[in-house]
């Protein structure tokens, strides 16, 4: 595998079912194998988001600065939210520049990125943009995170969960997202923002009547906020899925899927089906008031 910046090649071996790849600068990585799978024709595209303390406002400043000469000198495009509540960000570039952009990403954020990946033809984002905003998504409501432990299911355990007559399968995204696809038995709440979901709650759900709620959003961050929110709202039993719709679409095969109809994704692909290929239904966001 070729180094972009200096044409040297990397040394990679097979060793516990996974790929080790010594890079150029002699760091260690055993991430590859959700590079390799990308031909070097397509882009990679990946979402990532931590909730975590970040560092003092005054330092966001530079953080934002590091991450926007990152993308520049990769380029890398999409956008990267600041918060101090963590970080959310979904960026596409080629795959080997991708692999350097986690690497140095991680040093600059102080972590190790926990992400999703999926591939397309073409570049779906036009621009590089490194936001500070108050929420990395915004809710207007005060959530204490550590409420979701314990919430997390697996694509598996999901099916099992929602197949039951007595659980509330609440769909947090909006209705335009509702109508590209869904679960089985979801719940549309007709949301034409995130920070309405709250309403929906007061309006319709009782902690007393619906013992049982599970919840997904696209790639987990909503329900990561949610859930801990429904958890202080006194519901009993609470289950998010973990990673998402684009994690659920990755892990199940089609006969087995609950899933239906496609994924919208906020880019220029619109929508991805139950391969994560780009799909073909139309851009409902367009019409939603």
């Amino acid at each position: 595998m070729r180094n972009s910046k200096t044409g040297r090649n990397a040394a990679c071996s097979e060793h516990t079912r996974r790929v080790y790849c010594t890079l150029p600068n002699g760091r260690v990585s055993a991430r590859i194998p959700d590079i390799i799978e990308h031909k070097m024709n397509e882009f990679q595209i990946i979402t990532f988001y931590e909730f975590r303390q970040m560092p003092r406002r005054e330092v966001f400043a530079q953080i934002r600065g590091r991450l926007r000469s990152l993308m520049r000198e990769l380029s890398v495009k999409g956008t990267i939210i600041l918060s101090d509540e963590g970080f959310n960000s979904t960026i596409c570039g080629r795959p080997e520049n991708v692999r350097h952009f986690i690497a140095d990403a991680e040093k600059i954020l102080r972590t190790r990125l926990d992400y999703k990946s999926s591939s397309h033809d073409r570049m779906p984002f036009r621009r590089i943009d490194v936001k500070i905003k108050p929420e990395i998504v915004t809710l207007k409501q005060d959530v204490d995170i550590s409420q979701g432990e314990n919430t997390h299911v697996g694509p598996r355990e999901w099916n099992r969960i929602i197949r039951d007559p007595a659980t509330l399968v609440l769909d947090t995204r909006n209705d335009y997202e509702f109508r590209t696809g869904t679960f089985e038995r979801a719940v549309n709440p007709g949301t034409a923002k995130f920070s309405e979901l709250p309403d929906f709650v007061a309006c319709q759900l009782d902690p007393q009547t619906h013992k049982r709620v599970a919840i997904f959003c696209t790639g987990g961050i909503r329900c990561e906020k949610f859930a801990p929110y429904l958890k202080a709202l006194g519901f009993e039993e609470v289950y998010q899925l973990r990673g998402g719709i684009l994690n659920y679409l990755k892990a199940i095969p089609t006969d087995d899927s609950l899933w239906e109809g496609e994924c919208f994704v906020f880019d220029d692909r619109v929508t991805v089906d139950n391969s994560l290929i780009k799909g073909k239904r139309p851009d409902l966001s367009q019409h939603a008031e």
